[in-house]
Parts: structure tokens; C-alpha cells; sequence
């Protein structure tokens, strides 16, 4: 259960500053205890049968159910099942990772928190942008742009680590100026039935779609939503200004690759920077950073467990 951001209060749903924050989260205990809240706001229900009853307390954080005798964790089944890192470290790797404006890279944290691996602190960052992304998450609505840039090096068939990656972006036009929300996917080519599908994914049906003139988009008003397309072959309009919202996303993500990253980013993990990438976009005028520690920890204990193997695989 998602709750809304305005009856949330800072400094009583969540730290207000980093003071705050250490004063909380001073053991693992609390950190379970803040954890349990969050998952169950309106008291412990059993994954395996449901019910709704208060837990037997059993050695090793253990949580039993009393109905169907299954044992359980606050932990299990989130991102930070079986974790040897302790929970303190999870949260101020959380709280460091949603208060820097352009993120942190896995140096960073392995920095901060004293890890003795750079693969952990680079585990732990995968994961918490993986879990950045709510699957329930409603769709773009209303004037929508799309289109697709490319992320990476120099097109070179035969140099696969350095060739393109083909972004589709979908982001919302507030009128009579500003931007909404947007969607990012990487695809292996912007075909037909890719920037079809992903249309059908993210954008809500009955929504006017703004795209450019190519023929990818030619059955956009046949599947359910209108179509305002701009042509840019032969315009003494820049595409930047006809299309502002795409070309505005496209070039402060290579930007933020770029800056925050080196642009060090491979294809096999592209989608776990555009999920970070989303998530801050999407927040960019939250006015409290504590309030953002708290969405991610929040999905952190309704997305599942996602292993090692499992991000490079993704």
C-alpha cells in the first residue's frame, strides 16, 4: 500500500536530515523495526496464507505465523533477502544514493560505507535502482511526446561493447508549458512493433501521442490513441523546438552518463541507470530528500529478491 506523499510528515514518517537519520538508525533493530512498518503499515501479514495476525517472535529476527506455522522475515522476499550487509549500511547507502542530485557511483559507496568490495557496493546500488521502478506505477497520460536517441560509443559492427544503444523516451507536455513524467527503455532497434510495444506499455489509450514523421509511428491512430506528427525533414524548425520534451531528456540523460558515470555504462546494465534516471527525473521537484529516502525504501520491501547472477543477466 502506497501512501500519499501529503500525509506524510518529516521527522514522523521519515528523517527530516542526516542528524535525524543517525538518531534513528542506530542498530539493526530499529532498521528492522522501520522496515516492518513499512511492509506492514496496518500490522503483519503472512506471505505464505495471508492472514492477518500478529507473528510469534523466534530466535534470529524470525517471524512465525500462527495460522499456518510458516517462518518468514521482515527481509524475506525483498531486495534485501540473505544480505550480509547489515541493514544500517543498506539504509545510509539509500539515504547517500537519494540525496545526491546526480547519484553516486559504486566507488562512492563502497567509500562511504568501508566495504571491503567494490562488487558489493556495486550489488547494492544495482539493486536499489532496480527497485526504483513501481511495476504498478500508473501510465503516461495526455499530450505525450516519443521518440528514440542513442546512448554510448561509435557505431562499429564489429565493436559491440562500443556500438549505440538505440533509448526510447515517452515524456508528458504540461500545457501551456512544463514537463511531466517520462519512460525510458533501451531496445535493440527502434522498429515498428518495438516503439509500438512500448507505446502500449507506458502511454494510457486515448492519449495524443506528438511524434516525428517516421513511418515507425504510422499506425499510432489505430491503436487507440490520436497522433500529432511533425516533420522535420526540410522544417527551418529545429526538431529541438517542435519537439522539446524528447530532445530536453535526451540530452540531460547522455549528460548525467556522462557526468556522473563516464559514460562507463554497458548494455547489459543500461536498463538499471535508466530506471535510477526515471525514478529522479520523475521526483525532480520533491522539496525533501528525506521523503525520497522513503518511496525508495519503501518499493526496496515490495520488489523481489534480485541476485548477483541476476543483474547481469537482466
Amino acid at each position: 500500500m502506497i501512501i500519499k506523499s501529503s500525509s506524510l510528515k518529516a521527522g514522523i514518517d521519515y528523517p527530516k536530515n542526516w542528524s535525524q537519520f543517525v538518531d534513528w538508525f542506530h542498530d539493526e533493530q530499529a532498521c528492522r523495526d522501520y522496515l516492518y512498518t513499512l511492509r506492514w503499515p496496518n500490522g503483519f501479514i503472512c506471505p505464505n496464507c495471508l492472514a492477518n495476525n500478529a507473528p510469534y517472535n523466534l530466535p534470529k529476527n524470525k517471524l512465525k505465523c500462527v495460522q499456518c506455522r510458516k517462518q518468514t522475515s521482515v527481509t524475506a522476499g525483498t531486495i534485501f533477502e540473505k544480505t550480509r550487509t547489515p541493514l544500517k549500511d543498506w539504509f545510509a547507502a539509500i539515504w547517500y544514493l537519494t540525496n545526491q542530485k546526480n547519484g553516486v557511483s559504486a566507488l562512492g559507496i563502497q567509500r562511504l560505507l568501508g566495504l571491503g568490495s567494490y562488487q558489493t557496493a556495486w550489488a547494492i546500488l544495482h539493486r536499489l535502482r532496480y527497485a526504483m521502478i513501481n511495476p504498478e506505477r500508473d501510465k503516461l497520460s495526455g499530450l505525450v511526446e516519443v521518440d528514440e536517441t542513442f546512448v554510448g560509443g561509435v557505431v562499429d559492427i564489429n565493436q559491440q561493447d562500443k556500438k549505440k544503444i538505440v533509448v526510447l523516451i515517452a515524456i508528458e507536455l504540461i500545457e501551456p508549458k512544463g514537463f511531466g513524467r517520462i519512460r525510458l527503455r533501451q531496445v535493440d532497434k527502434a522498429t515498428k512493433n518495438n516503439i509500438e510495444q512500448f507505446i502500449k506499455d507506458v502511454i494510457e489509450p486515448n492519449s495524443q501521442i506528438h511524434t516525428d514523421g517516421s513511418a515507425a509511428y504510422g499506425s499510432v491512430d489505430k491503436m487507440g490513441y490520436s497522433r500529432k506528427k511533425t516533420v522535420h525533414l526540410g522544417s527551418n524548425i529545429p526538431a529541438h523546438e517542435t519537439m522539446p520534451g524528447v530532445h530536453r531528456v535526451a540530452s540531460l540523460l547522455k549528460r548525467w552518463l556522462l557526468g556522473t558515470y563516464q559514460g562507463a555504462v554497458q548494455s547489459k546494465q543500461l536498463d538499471y541507470y535508466l530506471d535510477e534516471y526515471t525514478f529522479r527525473f520523475n521526483r525532480r521537484k520533491s522539496r525533501s530528500r528525506g521523503l525520497l529516502f522513503y518511496r525508495l525504501l519503501e518499493q526496496s520491501v515490495t520488489t523481489k529478491p534480485l541476485t548477483y547472477k541476476g543483474i547481469k543477466t537482466r
